[in-house]
C-alpha cells in the first residue's frame, strides 16, 4: 500500500513537473513575441517607418471544403504599420471560388473573422510571414477583440 502510494506521488510529482516545462516554454514564446511587437511599434512611433506602406503580411493556406484537398483556400492578411488593413480570403471548390475581403483597423478585424483569418491576421502583426501554417503556435494577439466585431 505504501509503495502503491509512493509510486502515485511519484507519476504525480513527474507529470506536474512536465506541465510546469511546457507552461514555462509557451511563457517564454509569448514573452518573445510580445518583446517583438513592441520593438516594431517602437519603429512606428520613432518615425523610422512610413506607417501607411504595407509592411506585414502572411497567408495561411488550408482545406475550406471536404470536397477539396491540396490546401487550395487561403487567407491573406496585408497590414500596414499602425495595423490597418485587410484580410482577403478565397475559398476553392471544384465548381466555384468565393473570395472575402475584411478590413482591418488598429490591428484589430470590424467584422468577425474566421480561425483562418484570424491566424493570418495575427501571422502578419508578429512579423511571423509570408507562409504559416494553422499549426504555428501564435501569442493571442487581440484575440479577445478579435473575436467581437468592432462598433
Amino acid at each position: 500500500m505504501l509503495v502503491a502510494v509512493a509510486v502515485a506521488g511519484l507519476v504525480a510529482g513527474v507529470a506536474g513537473l512536465s506541465i510546469a516545462v511546457v507552461a514555462h516554454n509557451r511563457v517564454n514564446q509569448v514573452v518573445d513575441e510580445c518583446g517583438e511587437m513592441l520593438r516594431r511599434q517602437l519603429q512606428v512611433a520613432s518615425g523610422s517607418v512610413d506607417e501607411r506602406a504595407m509592411r506585414d503580411l502572411a497567408i495561411v493556406h488550408y482545406d475550406a471544403l471536404k470536397e477539396m484537398s491540396g490546401h487550395r483556400s487561403f487567407s491573406l492578411a496585408l497590414i500596414n504599420a499602425v495595423g490597418d488593413g485587410v484580410v482577403i480570403s478565397s475559398i476553392n471548390g471544384r465548381t466555384e471560388t468565393r473570395t472575402y475581403a475584411k478590413v482591418v483597423r488598429d490591428g484589430h478585424p470590424i467584422e468577425m473573422l474566421s480561425p483562418e483569418e484570424n491566424q493570418a491576421l495575427r501571422a502578419a502583426r508578429l512579423g511571423k510571414g509570408p507562409v504559416v501554417s494553422m499549426d504555428d503556435p501564435l501569442a493571442d494577439y487581440g484575440s479577445e477583440r478579435a473575436q467581437t466585431a468592432r462598433t
